[in-house]
């Protein structure tokens, strides 16, 4: 999979430990990206990466999510510390991490258990805790999972992804429809993998050991995404010590476009 040369060469597969992951990219180092929330914990397509493809010269990228089918009392320590086992066994370390979303909110735990694994960390659209109204909406979307509501969990999913009011959020209702029919065709045979990892982050807040992480951060988010504000972004960078904050006005969850683009190579690459 890594430099260690365990898993060279096929796309998709899962670790040595049994965590799914899928790879695009043929630079020389490796860019683990702990993945956001998703209904199944399994090898995701590789158009699924492409957020970060302006980066595979530099690197091969792994977009890793977590161990299928885990204990229902698993904690976002316990996820962290599969990913730590993933890299130990896999990688030559430290390593550069993308944690977004619920994969930057596992991110932190991580780089404060595990800081000899990590060399630069990017917090993609996450911060030391959700919103309150992000917290109730992945609650309500792990209820509907849990009684095969499959669509409508999708569509209060995917709902996050566009604007929240105006002519814009009208006009995204047919998309938001239509994508949540396809994506509900071929759903999980049970919703464990989700409602596991939506009930560890719902206890998830780290503001009291920001301050535990040593390696260089950036936190980079959307002015309007639905589940951080501004200020969760902010505090989450001044919490941890010279971390750099980047913002993004008029943009959503995750944040993404060319300044993105700029601001994140920047931090890798040139250190």
């Amino acid at each position: 999979m890594g430099t260690k040369n365990k898993l060279d060469g096929p796309v998709k597969g899962y670790s040595i430990n049994g965590l799914p992951f899928t790879t695009i990219g043929s630079g020389p180092k490796p860019l683990i990206v702990f993945e956001g929330l998703t209904f199944e914990n399994k090898p995701q397509p590789a158009a699924m990466v492409k957020m970060y493809a302006f980066l595979e010269k530099e690197y091969t990228i792994y977009s890793v999510l977590r161990r299928p089918q885990m204990p229902k009392n698993y904690t976002l320590d316990d996820m962290a510390n599969d990913y730590a086992s993933m890299i130990e066994q896999e990688f030559e370390s430290p390593v550069d991490i993308i944690g977004i979303s619920t994969g930057g909110s596992i991110a932190l735990h991580f780089a404060s258990l595990h800081p000899q694994l990590v060399r630069r960390l990017v917090i993609h659209s996450s911060a030391y805790k959700l919103n309150d109204k992000a917290k109730q909406m992945q609650l309500n979307v792990a209820m509907c999972a849990m009684n095969g509501k499959w669509r409508k969990a999708w569509k209060l999913l995917i709902a996050t992804c566009f604007p929240q009011d105006g002519y814009l959020s009208f006009l995204s209702k047919p998309l938001i429809h239509l994508s949540a029919f396809l994506l509900s065709i071929h759903h999980p045979k049970d919703a464990n993998d989700l409602v596991v990892t939506v009930k560890a982050e719902d206890t998830h807040d780290f503001l009291d050991q920001l301050g535990e992480i040593t390696c260089p951060t950036l936190v980079a988010g959307g002015v309007d995404d639905y589940f951080y504000s501004p200020e969760l972004f902010e505090k989450t960078a001044n919490g941890i010590p010279n971390a750099k904050l980047c913002l993004y006005e008029k943009m959503g969850h995750p944040a993404s476009g060319k300044q993105f683009r700029m601001d994140v190579s920047r931090f890798l690459l040139d250190a």
